[in-house]
């Protein structure tokens, strides 16, 4: 990948604007969690992944602290990733069914997979303020993107973040607001994507049977309809 979409990149990388969240994810990089010692962990802000010709954009919350921030990849390494990729592969959205590390040969088609937020936050919280922060990255990011039809938001905050997204690109938002819930649908005025709604993959949400596989299966076979896409590729 090359041209605007890898400059900002290597801006998102670069960047230190939250201190509270560069000490943290620094930290965490230097103390590290006994599994993994003998790994040297990433520790630095977290890019988008995928097909630069998407059609599908996949908004998650944040970094694990173990996950992304140890492997530099987007929800790769953590348990949350483990249960999102799997179904991604089964959509026909993933190569391959496991995200370990980012020269692993995993590649997405027709989807991009990204963050509201990009460092790993204290607690998995961002405050409002390290949110706003990070918002110009998913605008700019959003825009490269030309061929985004829908956002698939996993989660409340980073539903949220997505109405922040297209107030930022001029999108009239209605009041009240178009809440967030797992299957949940908006369609906001062209050329901006609909919205999908999705429970978050987290431990806590999975192992309690919140959302199970065939719940995301749907979701993301849903979001392929949207998108306008086949069962297994670009009609």
């Amino acid at each position: 990948m090359d041209g605007p979409l890898a400059a900002l990149e290597r801006e998102i990388v670069a960047c230190r604007r939250c201190p509270r969240l560069v000490a943290w994810r620094e930290l965490v990089a230097r103390e590290k969690r006994a599994a993994f010692s003998d790994q040297e962990y990433w520790g630095r802000p977290i890019p988008g992944f995928g097909d630069p010709r998407a059609r599908v954009m996949i908004l998650g919350l944040a970094p694990a602290a173990h996950g992304a921030n140890r492997t530099g990849r987007v929800f790769t390494g953590d348990r949350s990733g483990d249960f999102l990729f799997a179904a991604l592969h089964r959509a026909g959205f993933a190569n391959q069914p496991t995200s370990l590390h980012a020269g692993d040969g995993l590649a997405l088609r027709d989807a991009w997979i990204t963050a509201a937020v990009r460092c790993a936050p204290p607690a998995n919280k961002p405050t409002p303020q390290e949110r706003d922060t990070c918002l110009p990255f998913a605008v700019r990011e959003l825009d490269l993107l030309e061929e985004v039809k829908v956002m698939l938001c996993l989660g409340a905050f980073a539903w949220d973040a997505a109405l922040r997204v297209l107030a930022a690109r001029g999108a009239a938002i209605p009041r009240p607001k178009p809440r967030f819930g797992h299957g949940a649908e908006y369609r906001p005025e062209p050329p901006h994507p609909l919205f999908l709604g999705c429970f978050h993959p987290s431990q806590q949400n999975t192992f309690t049977g919140r959302i199970t596989p065939e719940m995301l299966d749907a979701i993301l076979l849903r979001a392929r309809e949207l998108a306008g896409l086949g069962s297994a590729g670009r009609e």
